[in-house]
């Protein structure tokens, strides 16, 4: 260890029982509310006509589009027990939460996703489609390059141990190309409603905002082939620059906690007269 860096002292249950309070008191001044849209572009007109949903050549049919709507419903209610757990992570693991006041997935752009899965997949049900959104509600934990490695480890078993079972672990430190950081997804014990935490450093977070209207349009159906691997390329020397922190690509996922087995019934005792 370096002998300037103080050594940090373990966490008790006093100190997650008082960031668990603190934290809930922080997400019950704040109201749980959908990132604001962006503002309409050429490439951006959303129409409903119908109860029906299109924008860009996507569209939902009013069945389709009440689905999500009232999977969007299901998820604002479940966001109020998740926040506060991860903010007590950050409090404990000296993590920045980045965007916070975006955490729930836009209405628009949990539509664009689902139906762009429906149209790439002909026959898959919306309710199929939205079992594989893991983003609805989603956060960002970040430490400086230094502290990374060691926040990420600590914060992503705080969220195991409180019973948040993680569904999905994608680190990319280690590809040579591309996107950098970690996306993971989880499940909340009570709700059921899978959430993900995006870890990062300030670095390879300023590189996804920088990249996203890149990645945007690479996404978009009409875009030519020639134009995607153009903004594929961009999107990869810009990600190129960011710094590697020690010992992050090899981060893993917490064990995936297995329930204890139900004790075995004890023997009949025998009836005696």
């Amino acid at each position: 260890m370096d002998p300037r860096t103080p050594a940090r002292r373990p966490v008790t249950r006093a100190a997650l029982t008082a960031a668990l309070a603190t934290a809930t008191c922080l997400g019950a001044a704040l109201p749980a509310t959908a990132a604001p849209a962006a503002p309409a572009a050429a490439h951006h007109r959303t129409t409903a006509t119908g109860g029906g949903w299109s924008q860009d050549g996507l569209r939902l049919n009013p069945a389709d589009n009440a689905a999500v709507d009232a999977y969007l419903a299901r998820a604002r209610r479940a966001e109020r027990d998740i926040s506060p757990r991860i903010r007590a992570a950050a409090l404990l693991t000296h993590a920045t939460v980045v965007g916070f006041e975006q955490r729930l997935k836009s209405p628009d752009s949990l539509k664009r996703k689902v139906a762009t899965r429906m149209r790439e997949t002909p026959g898959q049900s919306v309710q199929t489609s939205l079992a594989m959104i893991n983003d609805a509600v989603r956060y960002t934990l970040q430490w400086p390059t230094g502290q990374y490695t060691r926040g990420v480890t600590a914060a992503a078993g705080l969220l195991s141990s409180w019973g948040d079972d993680s569904t999905r672990w994608s680190n990319t430190w280690g590809r040579p190309k591309g996107y950098k950081g970690i996306n993971s997804a989880w499940r909340a014990p009570r709700s059921g409603q899978v959430f993900e935490v995006q870890f990062h450093t300030p670095r390879s977070k300023a590189a996804q905002l920088e990249t996203h209207k890149l990645y945007e349009e690479q996404r978009l159906p009409g875009t030519p082939p020639e134009r995607v691997r153009e903004l594929q390329a961009r999107q990869d020397a810009i990600f190129a620059a960011v710094p590697v922190p020690a010992g992050a690509d090899r981060l893993s996922a917490p064990v995936r906690r297995v329930p204890a087995p139900a004790p075995a019934p004890l023997p009949a005792r025998a009836v005696t007269a």
